[in-house]
């Protein structure tokens, strides 16, 4: 055992959940956090890759209907070699192992090799999926028993491993998995041992996913309506009287912006706020991050300031990264807060002003505009002279001279100083950027000029000119919109409150007038 109570050598087996990453574990979560190694399948949300260190070596063997990967014999010799030479291995599985995930072969692998195992179960697409349709797998008075079944049972054998007259006349709901290529058969063999054909179905594509898809009919009509919606694998089949709820209690696909495809460009860092935001209303959220923070070091100009700050009156910031990155500094030079002494705080507007309540501090001054010319507005009358006052601006490399000329010109002794810079990251995502050039997309979210001028970077010129005929971009405020505009594109969205707040309810107020 090591220290902190685990095995040293490990392997977890985990269920990730259907596909929504919101529905993994917390055991599951904490056990990506101990991971050395991650082998991971088709069904599995490449999101919860974040939960494991970095430093992790990361394994696909995924296999889909089409494509396999790895044959199961090669995964489970894949897991022996991995569980050998590393301390924690995390087998992660789309929904749960137990349940059609052929978790049960993986054990006995392990067992063989005399290698210790532990397993995490995971919610199922059975039950998942069909909630996600609005669609309770059992109901009182409607159905009291459900049964899962795999769907991919070959029609072709001399005979079969499902006991169909037993599941038609013994099972309310029925759950099949992986069954659309046999969708046909198995609707023959369930009006063949006796299912009326007017019986409720649903096959949802994707459940629990901002893609999902819900089509609905009876065993005698829904071939035909899955063949005309051209509905393809993955997906769950649900047959029963319980299908009928669906039109009641139906919630995830009636979200604001259901189905809507959204391009985050904010900074890694900060997407998180944007892209959940939006993700609850319904939306699915790619990133294309083309900002990357970089925070002033120790023996900056930002650095020398603090290290006499209580020379300063006023402190002000123009964004959260300048006071994320003051206060790095600051405590890594003074320790307490008691040092700044009696300094009064202004902020562009309230993700500044958050950011400083934080460390417990009061604001003086929040911008009611969350510009540049807004914060002057409201630090106009804030004292009753600017002559002399001292004023520190820790701010981004690259920003408009607006603030600190004019509190010169006031008569204020500003110095500016670098707290962080913005660049172009190194690499992006190739994927999200050929979703941009096919146009497969519904916004692109800009909460900067620098987040649009380096997004333009990203094409050539001739690529460019093929994004840029039909970008539909959604702008932060109007400085942004302003460095659009100088490209000849017009912004389809602007937010009336220049904040992340006032972009999510701009793009929600685009999508449903």
């Amino acid at each position: 055992m090591g220290m902190d109570g685990y095995t040293e050598k490990m392997v977890y087996l985990v269920g990730a959940g259907p596909g929504d990453p919101g529905l993994i574990t917390l055991k599951g979560m904490e056990c990506l956090s101990r991971a050395d190694v991650v082998i991971y399948d088709y069904l599995a949300a490449p999101a919860l890759l974040a939960y494991a260190p970095p430093r992790s070596q990361k394994i696909y063997v995924g296999k889909s209907a089409s494509r396999h990967t790895m044959e199961q014999d090669e995964i489970n010799a894949l897991l022996i070699e991995k569980a050998r030479t590393n301390g924690v291995t995390v087998r992660l599985k789309g929904g749960d192992p137990f349940v059609f995930g052929r978790g049960g072969e993986e054990c006995a692998a392990l067992q063989d090799a005399g290698i210790p195992y532990e397993i995490v179960p995971g919610i199922t697409a059975g039950i998942a999926a069909p909630a996600y349709a609005g669609i309770p797998v059992t109901h009182r008075g409607v159905a009291a028993s459900v049964a899962f079944v795999t769907g991919n049972e070959d029609p072709a054998k001399p005979s079969t491993d499902i006991a169909w007259d037993h599941l038609v006349k013994g099972v309310d709901t029925l759950v099949f998995y992986m069954g659309m290529g046999n969708l046909p058969s198995i609707v023959t063999e369930l009006l063949h041992y006796g299912r009326p054909s007017g019986t409720p179905v649903a096959v949802i594509r994707w459940g629990t996913k901002p893609g999902q898809q819900t089509v609905t009919g009876t065993l005698d009509s829904i071939v035909d309506i899955v063949n005309k919606a051209s509905v393809k694998p993955p997906a769950i089949i649900v047959v029963g009287e319980v299908v009928g709820l669906r039109e009641r209690l139906s919630w995830f696909e009636k979200r604001p912006l259901f189905g809507k495809r959204i391009i985050n460009t904010r900074a890694r860092a900060q997407a998180s706020a944007l892209s959940q935001r939006l993700a609850a209303l319904g939306a699915e959220m790619l990133e294309l991050p083309t900002i990357e923070i970089v925070p002033a070091g120790s023996g900056s100009t930002l650095a020398e300031e603090i290290a006499d700050i209580t020379k300063y009156e006023w402190i002000i910031f123009t964004s959260p990264n300048g006071v994320e990155t003051f206060f790095d500094l600051f405590f890594a030079r003074h320790g307490d807060i008691r040092a700044l002494g009696k300094v009064r705080f202004a902020s562009i507007g309230p993700a500044g002003t958050a950011a400083l309540e934080k460390y417990h501090l009061q604001v003086d001054v929040t911008a009611e505009e969350a510009v540049a010319e807004g914060l002057l507005r409201s630090l106009r009358g804030a004292v009753p002279s600017w002559k002399d006052m001292r004023v520190l601006l820790p701010r981004a490399k690259k920003a408009r001279d607006i603030l600190p000329e004019t509190l010169t010109a006031w008569g204020a002794s500003v110095t500016v100083a670098t707290a962080y810079t913005a660049h172009r990251p190194q690499e992006s995502d190739r994927a999200v950027i050929e979703s941009v050039l096919r146009k497969e997309y519904d916004l692109i979210t800009f909460s900067s000029s620098s987040t649009f001028e380096n997004f333009c970077a990203l094409f050539t010129g001739e690529e460019f000119s093929q994004v840029a005929s039909s970008l539909r971009a959604a702008s932060i405020g109007p400085i942004t919109s302003a460095t659009i505009r100088s490209h000849g594109i017009v912004p389809l969205v602007e937010a009336r409150t220049y904040t992340i707040a006032g972009l999510v309810a701009a793009i929600e107020g685009f999508f449903n007038p």
